[in-house]
């Protein structure tokens, strides 16, 4: 698959006035509202503006072709997610490693079935585009805030705190993509919601040393 350069994908301009915010958020909802309904091959940056309510020249202020705002789309969603982890570690912060195992679970379970249907939308057009760059960033800032709260917890200690943050980013990233990629119906959502909190506390308790 020839994936385009990240170069060709930035966007020409980013909205630095609540109106341009409001735009550029009426595009996005309107290219996911476009990719449900009719799917990526139909999608065009002239059908996109069209239900936005914007003109095409205002459509190519922000994305010059439909590979960016697609990009954009990804990266959105990403950024959402990541956002969402961040301010529940802040959150968890200095609370037992129960609470901090489920804590994180229920959290990365929510942020990523906050829109399934939407969800389900984007990770259809992911594998369009090289991610290593924006996927890296990700991993980084969600290593480092595991890390910190597992550094915070009162009841338990770890001898290598990043391979431990790293294998639970792993556990919990690894776990969702495997349902999410065979199609995931609603009782497997159910079954995650019990058994990913499960399994992150199984594995921080087999790690830890009790203080």
């Amino acid at each position: 698959m020839n994936r385009p350069a990240p170069d060709l994908l930035k966007p020409r301009k980013t909205p630095q006035q609540t109106r341009s915010a409001v735009t550029v958020e009426a595009i996005h909802t309107a290219t996911i509202q476009l990719l449900l309904s009719d799917g990526v091959a139909r999608l065009t940056t002239t059908r996109v503006a069209a239900r936005a309510g914007v003109s095409v020249g205002t459509m190519y202020q922000y994305y010059p072709h439909k590979q960016a705002l697609l990009f954009a789309i990804v990266e959105r969603q990403l950024d959402m997610i990541v956002t969402a982890m961040l301010t529940a570690a802040e959150r968890l912060a200095g609370c037992d490693l129960q609470c901090v195992a489920e804590g994180l679970a229920t959290a990365w379970l929510d942020a990523k079935m906050a829109d399934i249907v939407s969800s389900r939308a984007i990770y259809g057009i992911a594998a369009e585009f090289d991610l290593s760059e924006l996927m890296n960033r990700a991993k980084i800032l969600l290593i480092d805030a595991i890390r910190s709260l597992l550094e915070a917890v009162p009841d338990a200690g770890f001898t290598d705190p990043d391979t431990t943050a790293f294998m639970l980013a792993a556990l919990l990233g690894g776990t969702v993509r495997v349902v999410m990629e065979s199609g995931m119906a609603d009782d497997d959502f159910e079954r995650l919601r019990q058994e990913l909190p499960r399994a992150c506390l199984g594995y921080l308790q087999l790690v830890a040393s009790r203080q």
